[in-house]
């Protein structure tokens, strides 16, 4: 009876999306209110919880919004002055084969896009450039949507892997590490999946190729940034290393076409790029910047933030620096006002989930309910990408769902005794591969191409690309645990 009541908070929020519909922030707080109650009936409400949930919930908001505002103002910015039409254009003119510009576009633009602001923009500027380009309009949303997913765990400069390290106080490199090593088969696989959507019939072995061959520009890239500079790079610097070696690759085939690239246009992503790898590979710099600690403390509760050497404050300086050296310091403004208008029901959506993660914490809910969990044993590691992916498919947000579920794997983690930063590793990767599947993801992409009415048919796409990756996913994690992953 405890467990199925800790678990309530978590039914009711799942619920209140699937089922009902509701916002992010309206479903959260249901699910707030039912864990008010449970926890005021099984006696735990002690004197200082609410108060320090509340300042524990405000502190990791305001941290993760100091990423996701300048990472939309980025978005804003390049799409008032046209830079993004112009790098979207930019990619279809390498190659006039379709299968190159299926990969260009879906695969490297969308995880581009995906690295550099996340937040549903891939599918929603990928898709009509593909139905552009003469895909269906259905299967330009289902490419869009799978092409993107495999990088959303360290999506719009690394908020969902970052928000696990805010919840657990993990290592962000080890974490960042994991991640992309789950990552690895399952994205070669995704990328076969992304190209034989594009087709009309069988793969040939040169399709097959082109596949494993941008597979492997990404993920090779984004690993290395991963183990060495943490969560903020692997989406981003594999996307735009991996898409600039692919292109070269594919030049030299002599399959390119003329594409004309604008400095201006990267230089953002660059030089939030060389600041985030100075930041994390200088260890004078590394020291110097990360010393400078803003915390409190109170009753046990307790949060902080570093503001020198936070993802949020590179992002705005690599912003602000490339804006005024390309003389587009006019544009900062409106795109900053933009991109707040965009942040309100984000924020408010943030703070109500994480105030309930953080009451099931304190409460002892987030331990009952892992400890019914653990009854799976040694069949959790294969089960545990799945948690991950059910969480954004309600949510439709990475972000949202590691809020969500992460203390859940932690505690079931140790429950089983097995490695935490594995566990919450393989929710990070189901919470990615998610994204394909959820329905407010599905809806938004096919209004960008004026479908009305043929979701499932979309879902119908990606749906067992999805459940292939969780499963692939699950089964390394197995595997690293029997063969020595506990000591990860």
């Amino acid at each position: 009876m405890p467990a199925l009541l800790a678990g309530l908070p978590l039914l009711v929020v799942l619920a209140a999306m699937a089922l009902l519909h509701l916002r992010a922030a309206l479903a959260g707080a249901a699910g707030l209110a039912v864990a008010l109650a449970v926890v005021w009936f099984m006696d735990r409400m002690d004197g200082p919880l609410l108060a320090g949930v509340a300042l524990e919930a405000t502190s990791s908001t305001a941290s993760i919004l100091w990423i996701i505002l300048p990472a939309l103002v980025i978005y804003e910015l390049q799409s008032r002055v046209g830079a993004l039409d112009r790098l979207r254009a930019a990619l279809a003119r390498i190659s006039a084969d379709r299968s190159v510009q299926a990969l260009l576009i879906a695969w490297f633009f969308g995880l581009f896009m995906e690295g550099a602001a996340g937040f549903g923009t891939p599918v929603a500027l990928a898709a009509p450039l593909l139905v552009g380009l003469g895909f269906g309009p259905v299967r330009a949303v289902a490419l869009a949507l799978l092409g993107h997913a495999g990088g959303v765990s360290f999506g719009a400069i690394g908020t969902p892997a970052l928000a696990q390290v805010e919840m657990l106080g993990l290592s962000a490199t080890a974490l960042a590490g994991w991640t992309m090593l789950l990552h690895l088969l399952p994205l070669i696989l995704l990328a076969l999946a992304v190209m034989r959507l594009a087709q009309e019939g069988p793969l040939t072995w040169a399709q097959a190729g082109l596949a494993g061959l941008a597979a492997l520009c990404f993920v090779l890239p984004a690993t290395a940034l991963a183990w060495f500079a943490g969560p903020e790079l692997p989406t981003l610097g594999g996307a735009l290393i991996g898409g600039a070696m692919f292109a070269l690759i594919v030049r030299q085939q002599g399959t390119s076409g003329a594409a004309r690239w604008h400095l201006a246009d990267l230089l953002p992503y660059l030089l939030i790029l060389a600041l985030v790898l100075a930041t994390r590979l200088v260890t004078p710099l590394q020291e110097a910047l990360s010393g400078l600690w803003l915390g409190w403390s109170w009753q046990g509760y307790a949060g902080g933030i570093a503001p020198l050497y936070h993802p949020g404050t590179l992002l705005a300086l690599g912003l602000v620096l490339a804006a005024l050296s390309s003389g587009r310091g006019a544009a900062l403004a409106p795109a900053a006002v933009a991109a707040l208008r965009r942040l309100a029901p984000v924020a408010l959506a943030l703070l109500v989930m994480l105030a309930l993660a953080r009451l099931m914490v304190h409460g002892g809910l987030i331990a009952e309910a892992a400890g019914a969990a653990a009854q799976a044993g040694a069949v959790w590691p294969l089960l545990a990408p799945f948690v991950g992916a059910l969480g954004t498919f309600v949510s439709g947000s990475a972000t949202a769902s590691n809020i969500l579920f992460t203390e859940f794997q932690a505690a079931t983690a140790r429950a089983l005794d097995l490695p935490l930063v594995l566990m919450a590793a393989a929710q990070g990767v189901g919470a990615a591969i998610g994204n394909a599947i959820a329905p407010h993801n599905i809806i938004a992409g096919t209004a960008t191409v004026g479908l009305s009415g043929r979701d499932g048919e979309v879902l119908r796409h990606t749906l067992m690309p999805v459940l292939g990756y969780a499963l692939c996913a699950g089964g390394i994690v197995a595997l690293l645990v029997i063969f020595g992953g506990r000591a990860a």
